[in-house]
């Protein structure tokens, strides 16, 4: 037995010169991962609502030039000659428009605040999905690393036995059932190998996914990692937070106050709009004339005109437009609502599942600890009872194939409950790095 515990304890060993931690893998992830820099792109963009709101109520100031030449030949009825004129004309003009009174634009400006505020929810909710993917993929391997390292155990072991019924059954002292029932554990075992190595280099490629190169080794969780329950340890006060400060509810609250200001500026299309408008150019022309028997040049002129003043616009029929408008932004105006409330009852089902998932996960890893126990106490039984007789193979193998279940099941249960914990922070909207830094302390060489 001593040997057998040797052996799977060197199956899991991986240098630690190269092996990663999950802290190493999430910073990473954070340079590294498509999904994360798109939302951080995408928070960028949406920071520049606030702006683009404010200048709808600042002044717009435009200026224009030009200059052309002209050539007319004026024809004059009667006697008189065509008189030819040729000159050159140009001007420019700088225009002025401040809004006075544009309850359009003053609630474009309103909306800008609150799509500022659901970009930044939004990235901090794909910041929170970062955490939780790296961690889940991170323990998916960890994982498959564990049950392919039993399940290579579980058929060193089994090759034992089988070998001790071969033995038995040259000596008389066994029949060949029992080496036909080892040798189909064997085998069994041969192909749930090669079904683990598959399953672990799918682990690998999807951690790869998420922060573009493949590790040479992973931090394990230490042998004696102790579980603690979620502090505060009361359900409804997790519950209560998610409904209030999950990142989701916090975009969907700030998607309804857009539909709420979207209501108001398509229903002030009816309102009439004050500018105060501006205007500062100046007209120059300069003009000869051409007659047959004499040529003379007009004097140059040049008009300069500074204008001021407020220029009232009121709309009086657009056809049933701003009425039909109005009833859509009411509709989606309630779409919201009603998207703020599932959110957050998502919010809660999840704070929920998560703490029930720390709080029973908790409670699992200790029975499957004392299971473990009663497990291998249950194989050197076993052992025991086939060596003296009182045992059969069968039992020798069932009892193995429990142990080794059991480490399983444990392992599982260890990676479960700590994901259950980052997901309920997320669903309170309170995950953060320290919540990284706090897991990957659990981790050893």
């Amino acid at each position: 037995m001593k040997k057998l515990s040797l052996l799977v304890a060197g199956l899991f060993v991986v240098p630690a010169v190269h092996a990663e931690d999950l802290l190493q893998v999430y910073r990473a992830a954070l340079s590294s991962d498509p999904v994360y820099a798109s939302a951080r792109a995408a928070r960028a963009a949406g920071l520049e609502s606030l702006p683009q709101g404010l200048s709808q109520l600042l002044p717009v100031v435009s200026a224009t030039a030009n200059t052309q030449m002209n050539d007319y030949n004026i024809g004059f009825r009667g006697a008189l000659p065509e008189s030819p004129r040729q000159g050159n004309t140009y001007a420019y003009n700088v225009n002025l428009t401040q809004p006075l009174f544009n309850w359009q634009s003053f609630m474009v400006y309103k909306e800008a605040g609150f799509r500022m505020a659901q970009a930044e929810a939004t990235f901090g909710q794909a910041a929170q999905d970062l955490i939780v993917r790296v961690a889940q993929a991170y323990f998916d391997v960890l994982a498959s690393q564990d049950s392919l390292a039993f399940i290579r155990a579980q058929k060193i072991a089994i090759s034992e036995q089988l070998a001790q019924a071969k033995r038995n059954f040259e000596v008389g002292t066994a029949t060949i059932v029992d080496t036909h029932e080892a040798q189909s554990r064997y085998d069994l075992g041969v192909s749930q190998e090669i079904a683990a190595e598959s399953d672990l280099e799918i682990k690998r490629q999807t951690l790869r996914q998420i922060i573009g190169t493949l590790p040479n080794g992973l931090n394990a969780l230490k042998p004696e990692v102790a579980l603690v329950p979620p502090e505060p340890s009361n359900m409804e006060k997790w519950v209560e937070a998610a409904e209030h400060t999950n990142f989701a509810v916090q975009g969907q609250a700030a998607a309804v106050e857009v539909a709420d200001r979207e209501v108001e500026r398509i229903r002030a299309g009816h309102l009439p709009s004050v500018n105060l408008v501006a205007n500062v150019g100046q007209n120059s022309s300069s003009f000869s004339t051409v007659a047959v028997t004499t040529s003379a040049t007009a004097p140059p002129t040049d008009v300069v005109y500074r204008q001021i003043g407020v220029q009232l616009a009121i709309p009086l029929y657009a056809g049933g437009n701003v009425n039909s408008l109005v009833r859509q932004a009411i509709a989606n105006q309630d779409k919201a609502r009603q998207d703020l409330e599932n959110a957050r009852r998502t919010a809660a089902l999840s704070a929920r599942q998560s703490y029930l998932g720390v709080t029973n996960g908790t409670a699992q890893v200790k029975a499957l600890d004392q299971a473990l126990v009663s497990s291998q106490s249950s194989l050197d039984s076993n052992k025991l009872g086939y060596e003296v007789g009182v045992r059969i193979n069968i039992d020798v193998l069932n009892a193995q194939q429990q142990l080794f279940s059991t480490k399983r099941d444990l392992s599982k249960a260890r990676y479960d409950t700590i994901m259950a914990g980052l997901r309920l922070r997320a669903a309170a909207g309170t995950l953060g790095e320290e919540d990284v830094q706090r897991v990957n302390a659990l981790l050893g060489k």
